[in-house]
């Protein structure tokens, strides 16, 4: 028979001990122990601090979320006071008003300045102009043609023509007329320049020579076929706007300046009719325009 095991704790005759199991209370026992794995102690802290973290982001998201709610009213606001104020300025500034000086000196000097363009030759250089003959009596010269519009340099003497030039003379505009009487010939010519100042500067420099100025122009087959440079008498300017109106005259026979006594020259006719024709005109282009009491017309 097989000896009975022993359940004391003694050894057994002739060998050694077992080994005992580990107990909960530090004895040794014959089995290993097995340990059960608890939590951190920290843990709890953490998740704290976790909850925390996340609280704060959300609270940071937050105030950011008000300020851009804030921001955006203002910048609503803001474009909200900017549209009001254009709509009200807009209103204002097309709503009709009356013009002020200023502005209707402006008016007047841009209606001025635009009608060498504006009206048609015929305007600028009408069929028929006064002028005052002998004993006072009014009589009309003749507008025989008009030439085509030409260079500043080439409807003057060289002369002239480097002084408009050099104050931005645009365009030269010329007609030919005749007394009532046919026995003068009168070649008017308009010298256009930028402003009024500038025209006021070139004449401060034309010359007070009466034997350069506009070149004539004569047109074939009509009395003033034979007005050239040679048969002018006698040359003038008057300035109006910005314009310079430059006038000449001789005799329809063809008579040049060196056959005419100087005597006859200074008591003829001839020159105050074309000095009168001339300044007509220049009366015409400068006659200041009827300006519109308001921005939009007649009714504020």
């Amino acid at each position: 028979m097989k000896a009975r095991r022993t359940t004391s704790g003694l050894p057994r005759a002739g060998g050694e001990a077992t080994q005992r199991r580990s107990n909960p209370l530090g004895a040794a026992t014959g089995r290993r122990s097995r340990v059960r794995a608890w939590p951190a102690a920290n843990s709890r802290t953490r998740t704290a601090a976790r909850q925390r973290a996340q609280m704060e982001d959300l609270r940071q998201g937050i105030r950011y979320r008000r300020i851009f709610v804030v921001l955006l009213g203002v910048i609503l606001a803001v474009s909200a006071i900017v549209v009001l104020l254009g709509t009200v300025g807009l209103v204002a500034e097309t709503r009709s008003r009356p013009l002020t000086a200023a502005e209707q000196n402006q008016y007047k000097d841009e209606e001025i300045a635009r009608r060498w363009q504006a009206w048609p030759a015929t305007g600028v250089f009408p069929e028929e102009v006064k002028y005052v003959g002998l004993d006072r009596a009014q009589q009309y010269a003749r507008r025989v043609g008009i030439a085509p519009e030409t260079d500043c340099g080439k409807g003057v003497d060289a002369s002239v023509a480097g002084v408009l030039r050099n104050h931005g003379c645009v365009t030269m505009l010329r007609a030919t007329y005749t007394d009532q009487t046919a026995a003068f010939v009168i070649t008017v010519g308009v010298a256009v320049l930028e402003d009024e100042e500038s025209r006021v500067s070139a004449t401060d420099e034309l010359t007070k020579d009466d034997r350069v100025g506009v070149l004539p122009v004569a047109f074939p087959g009509t009395v003033t076929e034979r007005f050239g440079p040679q048969q002018r008498q006698r040359t003038g300017w008057v300035g109006a706007g910005p314009y310079i109106v430059f006038s000449t005259a001789g005799y329809a026979d063809g008579r040049a300046r060196a056959a005419v006594p100087p005597e006859e020259i200074l008591h003829s006719e001839l020159w105050p009719t074309a000095k009168s024709v001339g300044n007509q005109i220049a009366y015409f282009l400068a006659d200041p325009p009827k300006v519109p009491p308001c921005t939009q017309g007649n009714v504020c």
